[in-house]
């Protein structure tokens, strides 16, 4: 089939989750979509936010942020998230919140999955900030877990698509990585 062009603008989907730092002292929170793993050992995440948001003040004034899960069910407020900044509208009552062993890195309740960060380095980009962090925590609601690990169909996160600008849910389990291919393992012919 002959491929067409289509732009080179965010075709990817992506995670979508809640940022939240503290900023002068109070909670906020932002919807991001640039959110990846960055590092195995020790567990790094990465989180690109747009140079001109409010949330970049407070990750760089603590060193410390959070990534939350939201499920679909908060879809409402995460999108409430990242219509309005922080400046401008007091986020910090959106949600319940709570801190653990970061003081500054406040996290969502209604989030199934939490991850408290610690500021490992920046890296300043033409219109965005990656921000990379160690993951010192990591939270789950026990409704989430089976078998000692996060259930992503129980935990129901929504992901984003650009440029279209929607929300998707998750759907079905189709395969297992590091397994479903390897019947195309190619081995060493035996002489």
């Amino acid at each position: 089939m002959e491929k067409k062009e289509i732009g080179r603008n965010f075709f990817i989907p992506m995670p979508v989750v809640l940022v939240g730092t503290q900023v002068n002292t109070k909670a906020n929170f932002m919807t991001v979509g640039w959110c990846s793993r960055a590092n195995g050992s020790p567990p790094m995440i990465l989180c690109g936010i747009a140079n001109s948001h409010y949330t970049l003040e407070g990750i760089a004034e603590t060193r410390t942020f959070s990534v939350n899960i939201p499920s679909s069910a908060l879809m409402e407020k995460t999108d409430y998230c990242g219509l309005v900044s922080g400046a401008a509208a007091d986020k910090s009552d959106v949600f319940d919140v709570f801190y653990r062993t970061l003081k500054t890195a406040p996290m969502i309740r209604e989030c199934p999955v939490n991850l408290e960060c610690r500021l490992v380095q920046t890296v300043p980009l033409p219109t965005n900030t990656i921000f990379i962090g160690e993951i010192v925590g990591a939270y789950a609601d026990e409704s989430v877990i089976r078998d000692g690990k996060p259930d992503f169909a129980d935990i129901d996160p929504l992901l984003l698509t650009m440029p279209d600008n929607r929300y998707w849910r998750l759907g079905e389990h189709v395969g297992d990585a590091w397994s479903a291919g390897k019947s195309l393992v190619l081995r060493p012919e035996t002489t």
